[in-house]
C-alpha cells in the first residue's frame, strides 16, 4: 500500500485536478496519485499508479542530457501527442507520423517544442521511433519557454521496463486512464518531487 501523497502546494485556483509523482530521493521508482478538487479539499480520483522516472531520480537542478526528473509544478501542454489513434482524450491530440520531431537541440530557436516533418538535429526525438514509450503521451510543461540548456523532451509516457530519462512512466492501462481523465478546463497540473 503506498503512503499518502505529499501536501499539494498552492495551486492557482483555476486548477482542480492534479497528478502528484513523488518518490524517495535517489529513486527512480515513484507512484502516481490523482487527485480533483472538492471544494478546498483534494480527493482521490484514480487509485494509486507505480511509475518510473529519471534514472538519477528527482533534481532541483535538471540540465539537457541528464537522466533525472525536474522537481516542480507544471501544466499539461496543450495537445497530446501519440504514434497509436487517439485513445479518447479531452485534449486536442497529434498522432505522430514519421519525421515528427521534438527539438533537443539547445542552439536552436525551437528548443523544447514539437517540430513536424524535420530533425532539429543535436540529438533530437524522433518521436515516431519510441514504440511503445510513445504510443501516447502528454508533455509536461517544463523549461517552457524554453531556456537553452536547461533540459527537454519531459513527457508523462508508456513504460518500457526501467528508469526514464527525465520523463515520467505509467503502465499502458494506466497511462490511458490518466490521459482521459486529464480536462483541459480544469487548467492541471504535474507536481513533481520526493516524498520530503
Amino acid at each position: 500500500m503506498s503512503p499518502a501523497p505529499p501536501a499539494i502546494p498552492s495551486l492557482p485556483r483555476a486548477t482542480t485536478q492534479v497528478i502528484r509523482v513523488y518518490g524517495e530521493p535517489g529513486s527512480s521508482h515513484a507512484t502516481v496519485a490523482t487527485l480533483v478538487r472538492v471544494g478546498d479539499d483534494w480527493r482521490a480520483a484514480l487509485p494509486p499508479m507505480p511509475a518510473r522516472i529519471g534514472e538519477l531520480g528527482f533534481s532541483d537542478e535538471h540540465v539537457e542530457g541528464v537522466p533525472s526528473t525536474p522537481i516542480g509544478v507544471y501544466p499539461i501542454g496543450d495537445t497530446m501527442f501519440g504514434i497509436e489513434p487517439d485513445p479518447g482524450v479531452r485534449y486536442p491530440y497529434h498522432r505522430v507520423v514519421e519525421g515528427d520531431h521534438w527539438d533537443s537541440n539547445s542552439d536552436s530557436p525551437t528548443y523544447n517544442t514539437f517540430v513536424p516533418g524535420r530533425d532539429p538535429g543535436a540529438g533530437s526525438e524522433a518521436l515516431w521511433r519510441f514504440h511503445p514509450a510513445y504510443r501516447h503521451f502528454a508533455v509536461i510543461g517544463y523549461n517552457m519557454p524554453a531556456v537553452p540548456g536547461k533540459g527537454s523532451a519531459i513527457f508523462l509516457h508508456e513504460g518500457t521496463g526501467g528508469p526514464t530519462a527525465g520523463c515520467v512512466s505509467l503502465g499502458r492501462d494506466d497511462l490511458v486512464a490518466v490521459l482521459t481523465w486529464l480536462d483541459p478546463t480544469a487548467s492541471p497540473r504535474i507536481v513533481l518531487g520526493p516524498v520530503d
